[in-house]
Formats: structure tokens, sequence, C-alpha cells
């Protein structure tokens, strides 16, 4: 299935990104084991609908991006998902603590709220911290405030895009890493990295590091207030909540994380700097039904290597490699490890040898060649 122009131009398509919220207060009110409605939205419908709808890899020409990048309607579908989120982890938090709910019924609507703050909330941050607006970044902080996530701002924007596919990135998984490895070697090396990069900026400043200039104290603070409010206002049920849906959330950004970036390598020059960051160093996915729940994410080699661009007008390329499917099939398939690496390790082979052959020859890697439209 492919989508035509319009389909591929036009804003509506992400309109679909609500009904993963909309899935946890429905699945609520329902009751029982309806509140698990959001994981098997997430990791069986879609994978399935992925493979019924197929891919897209349309990518607009040069005057569509330019109307694509003026169009507020993008922004307009996006950002009440700000908002939307902070409600729903207050609700969560509310609801957990004054009503008569079943054990079932705490686990999965917890879980859901967790994968909608993670899933959309995370994603929309990440889209939104790496924006030139002051308004947008400050959007994309209060998103990782609500899943206690915040040092990410500094060591995604100033670690991660630095050291991707090098192992000074701790967010980057290596060859023959299973997801639990990677997992916790991600989740205190990237908070151990902010702190190392925040570190160095005040040093240069001339700033001290325990000053009310230090990003990652406030980072510390603004979370730890949140969930005090949370606590002061409906009980410690309320913090319980907040800190598991926080811990789903973050655990479901960092097996993304072990997807986009798995194995892939940039080696180094022989002036002993590493190559610069290209479309082939990250795994792209053009599932249609996962590309509109994620804002486009899985067009990732695209945002490496340009990341300032939005994500309505994010690209395919040849050159990047390619996933068997979407995120949502790819991180079922990491909690396999022997099955992901008999899947997966060979697709690295295939695609790091002719690079490295090029780096031996001492020769440019190929040159980036966009997609021709599909119309």
């Amino acid at each position: 299935m492919q989508w035509n122009t319009h389909k591929a131009n036009s804003p509506l398509p992400f309109l679909i990104t609500y009904t993963v919220p909309l899935l946890a207060v429905w699945g609520f009110i329902q009751g029982g084991w309806f509140n698990f409605a959001v994981p098997v939205y997430i990791f069986v419908l879609v994978p399935l609908l992925d493979a019924l709808l197929g891919t897209y890899t349309y990518n607009p020409t040069q005057d569509e991006t330019s109307r694509l990048t003026a169009n507020k309607s993008f922004s307009l579908i996006a950002w009440p998902h700000v908002p939307l989120l902070l409600g729903l982890v207050i609700w969560g938090a509310w609801a957990l603590s004054h009503l008569p709910l079943s054990t079932v019924e705490i686990i999965g609507l917890t879980c859901s709220i967790g994968l909608c703050t993670g899933g959309i909330g995370i994603n929309l941050a990440h889209e939104l911290i790496h924006k030139p607006t002051r308004h947008e970044r400050l959007m994309g902080q209060i998103l990782l405030l609500n899943v206690s996530y915040m040092h990410f701002y500094i060591e995604h924007l100033f670690g991660h895009h630095r050291n991707v596919s090098t192992p000074e990135d701790p967010a980057s998984a290596r060859l023959g890493e299973s997801l639990y490895r990677f997992y916790f070697r991600s989740v205190f090396g990237s908070y151990r990295s902010a702190w190392q990069i925040e570190s160095k900026r005040l040093q240069k400043k001339g700033l001290g590091l325990w000053s009310h200039h230090n990003r990652m104290l406030w980072f510390a603070l603004w979370p730890a207030l949140y969930a005090t409010g949370l606590t002061v206002f409906f009980g410690p049920a309320a913090l319980g909540f907040f800190i598991a849906q926080s811990i789903v959330a973050f655990s479901l950004l960092e097996g993304v994380n072990y997807v986009e970036h798995y194995g892939l390598e940039r080696k180094k020059t022989p002036q002993g700097y590493y190559e610069k960051v290209d479309v082939v160093h990250s795994w792209n996915a053009n599932q249609i039904l996962t590309n509109a729940l994620l804002f486009n994410l899985q067009r990732h080699s695209d945002h490496h290597a340009h990341q300032s661009r939005r994500y309505q007008i994010l690209r395919q390329f040849e050159q990047s490699p390619q996933l068997p499917t979407g995120y949502a099939g790819m991180l079922l398939l990491a909690t396999l490890p022997p099955l992901w690496r008999y899947i997966m390790d060979s697709r690295v082979e295939n695609h790091m040898q002719p690079l490295r052959a090029a780096q031996d020859q001492q020769q440019a890697p190929p040159s980036v060649t966009v997609m021709a439209p599909h119309l």
C-alpha cells in the first residue's frame, strides 16, 4: 500500500496519535481487563496493522517541503498533547488514590498511561526539544517532567547526537548486546553522561557545579516537586503511580533507543575523529501506521543527519538500513534476544560491510540519494 501525495502531505493522519490516550480513558471506563487496552493496541494491533497497511517511501519535493514547514496545522495537532498528557497523569493519580480499583485495574491503568506518556509524550518531547523556538523547547521539557526524565534534554541534544553509533554513546546498542543489558547501561549511563555534559558546560563558563546555574539540579527538583504535589493532594498511592508510570514511559524510550541504532558504527578517521553522522547510522522503518502514531520518528536516519527538520518533512533514503517491521514489532522481537540476533545481526553485517570497505580504501561513504516521490 502506498499513500498518495495528498495523504503524505496532510496533517490529518497524525490525529491518530490521540487514539492512544483516548483508549486509556475508554479502557478505564469499561473496567477490569479493559485497562490493558493500550498495551494490546500498541503491541498486538499496531504490528498487525503495520503488516496489513504496509509502507510508504514518499518524500516531499523542495516546494512541498517549504509549504509543509510553514504549515502550522502540524504543530496545532501535536501541541495539545502537552496539557492532555499532564492531565492524564494527574487524573490517573487521583483515580488510583480515590477509587476502589482492583489490582488488575491498577496495573492496567498504570501501564496504559505510561505507554501514553512514553510513546506519545517522550516522542513528542524529542521532536520539540530540537526546535529553535523557546516555547517549543519548554513544552518538550514539560513532557519530560511528566515522566521524571528531564536529563534526556541535555544528554540527547549534546551527548547522543554527538556520539551516536560510537562506543562513547550509552544510548546506542552494540552488536550482540541484548535489550536487557542495554537497558541498564543506557538508563544509568545516560544520566551520568548528562551530569558530565552539564559539568563541562558550567566549568567552561566559570560557574559553580552546585549553583542555580546547574540545569541538572533543576531537572531533579522539578519532578520531585511535581511528585510531592501529587502526594500532598492525592496521597501516597499517587506517588507510587507517578513513579510507576514514569518507569513504564522511559523504559519504552530505552527500548526504542535499542532498536534505532543497534549494531551500527561510525568509524574513526586517520586523524582520530569519528566520521560525520550520516543517514547510514540509524535504522529506518516506513510502516504507515507507526509513523503516524510516532510523528515520523521511524524516519530516524534523516533526523540524525538533519536534526532540525520538523517531523512532517522527514525523508527516506536508499542508503539507510531498513528494519523488517515497525518499532512496536521490533520491541517485541527485542524481548527475545536469540531471535533478535538471528534476524538482526546479519542485517547489520550486510549494511556495515560495504561501509567498512569504503573506509578501508579511504573512500567517502555513498552520497545521499533521496528516493523519488510516489505519485
